[in-house]
């Protein structure tokens, strides 16, 4: 398929032209702490952010402003009786009882997802939430508007992809729905928008917000067992309902599916719904707990193949939004999200991690960007099952492609200034925390060494003394440890 655009291919991508890639971050996300038995940790995009930045991707990307959303933007879509509560809740209050928990817990926030166990809270009332909330919301939106702008191909926000939230309610670690914000953002400049979700879980909040529209077709490819969060939704029937009548697309997949079989479904059905929707935009949640080895999935897909799917979508040469979403295993997510950042820019890069702040989290995949998955996992999506999947669901597109929508008339949105949107200058990245305390513990390391070292001098030269003859030196090795080691040692010898 010939995607058009002026330059030459790269390794990455093979489709050709290099994008406009604008990229948003806010640091302030990386304190957000869910509790420590939770299972999700906003740090993970920090981790992302700072392997992006060692490898030297940063240069080649706009940088977004930062720009929290609003309590306007966040109520365009949710309730704002949710909203005010989101702005007002605090763990103390919650922790207090009375009408603060009875109020949260109406919104599903506090309140436990096992009713046997109270500590099993998905969304806690966490400190900061409102805060939180607008921070990655404000991303998604900021990143849609440079799409609408019409200065940039692709806009990136890991922070954003909370795709389970619903209009009044907190679900599956999801308080606000960023992707239904920045959708709506999207609808201003745009005639239609397709969402896709690699997700492990099913977009549900998206889906339900746009399951009647015309102009937006949401396409979800997930674990669709009965007893998997959200339990009944995703199912294979599910196809819209009035003027959204097939444009809900849903693949249910079963634990193990492995690369070669999930983009044998993604690659067919995700060409037809381009072929017969004809979308002007494309929102992509790459969430990584579809990753082999995630917690909480059961597929086995590697690092490649869930970017092989963001290189297709990319290929079409049509605005692409990319977001994060879930993702347990926090150095898998990061590595992943740093090779999509590479893919959506054209480029190719190395799988050795670079030292950085968070190198030593990289310990346990060899410090290798791209990690094994897992081997001897049963793969419980047989040929027959993938078959019947992909004939449905192509089925139900034909459907589609009888009926298209007409009519659409973009609505007048409103100049929007490209140039506000982008900081002036890129921000600076030697005063980050995690590398500031990075070189401090290297410098503290190295002091230390030479202090103990100059001990073991001290000690060397006694012994000298008092041995008759004895000779005793000490050789500094300075040569480059192996690359596994992945961090910067001092080699000593001693030796008679």
């Amino acid at each position: 398929m010939d995607a058009g655009g002026n330059s030459l291919p790269s390794p990455s991508c093979p489709d050709g032209p290099k994008r406009r890639v604008c990229y948003y971050y806010d640091r302030g996300i990386a304190g957000v702490d869910y509790g420590e038995d939770h299972v999700m940790v906003p740090r993970r995009v920090d981790m992302a952010h700072a392997l992006i930045r060692s490898y030297g991707l940063l240069g080649d990307m706009s940088r977004l402003r930062t720009r929290p959303a609003t309590y306007d933007d966040i109520s365009a879509f949710h309730d704002r009786g949710y909203a005010d509560l989101l702005g007002s809740l605090t763990p103390e209050a919650f922790a207090g009882g009375g009408e603060a928990e009875l109020t949260a817990r109406s919104f599903n926030i506090g309140e436990p997802s096992k009713k046997e166990d109270p500590r099993s809270v998905d969304n806690p009332p966490i400190a900061g939430l409102w805060d939180y909330c607008c921070r990655y919301a404000g991303g998604s939106l900021a990143a849609a508007r440079a799409l609408a702008a019409g200065r940039h191909d692709i806009a990136i926000n890991w922070s954003g992809g909370m795709h389970h939230a619903c209009r009044d309610k907190a679900s599956g670690f999801c308080y606000v729905n960023d992707i239904v914000l920045a959708i709506r953002e999207l609808l201003a400049a745009f005639a239609r928008v397709v969402y896709v979700d690699i997700d492990v879980h099913h977009g549900d909040g998206v889906e339900t917000a746009f399951v009647d529209s015309g102009r937006v077709m949401t396409v979800s490819f997930h674990q669709g067992t009965t007893d998997f969060f959200p339990k009944g939704r995703g199912k294979l029937q599910d196809v819209g309902v009035g003027e959204g009548l097939y444009r809900a697309v849903n693949v249910p997949l079963h634990a193990g599916m492995d690369d070669e079989g999930y983009y044998g479904l993604f690659q067919p059905i995700m060409e037809k719904v381009m072929e017969v929707f004809q979308p002007e935009a494309i929102v992509m949640q790459c969430g990584g707990d579809s990753l082999s080895g995630d917690p909480l999935g059961s597929q086995n897909l590697s690092i490649a193949g869930h970017a092989r799917c963001v290189r297709f979508m990319r290929s079409f040469n049509v605005p692409l939004l990319l977001l994060g979403g879930g993702g347990y295993t926090i150095n898998h997510v990061a590595a992943c999200w740093c090779y999509e950042t590479a893919v959506a820019l054209g480029k190719e890069i190395d799988d050795d991690i670079p030292q950085h702040c968070y190198d030593g989290y990289y310990q346990s995949q060899g410090y290798k960007l791209h990690y094994p998955v897992k081997k001897g996992l049963k793969n419980d999506n047989t040929n027959h099952h993938v078959t019947q999947t992909k004939n449905t669901v192509l089925r139900n597109l034909a459907e589609l492609a009888a009926a298209p929508s007409v009519g659409l008339q973009v609505p007048a949105g409103g100049s929007i200034d490209a140039k506000a949107l982008l900081c002036r200058r890129p921000p600076r990245e030697d005063d980050d925390p995690m590398e500031r305390l990075h070189r401090r513990c290297g410098e503290l390391d190295e002091r230390g060494f030479f202090t103990e070292l100059g001990k073991r001098q001290l000690e060397l030269e006694l012994a000298n003394k008092q041995e008759d003859g004895g000779q005793q030196t000490y050789i500094r090795d300075w040569s480059e440890p192996a690359k596994k080691h992945r961090s910067e040692k001092l080699y000593f010898k001693y030796c008679v």
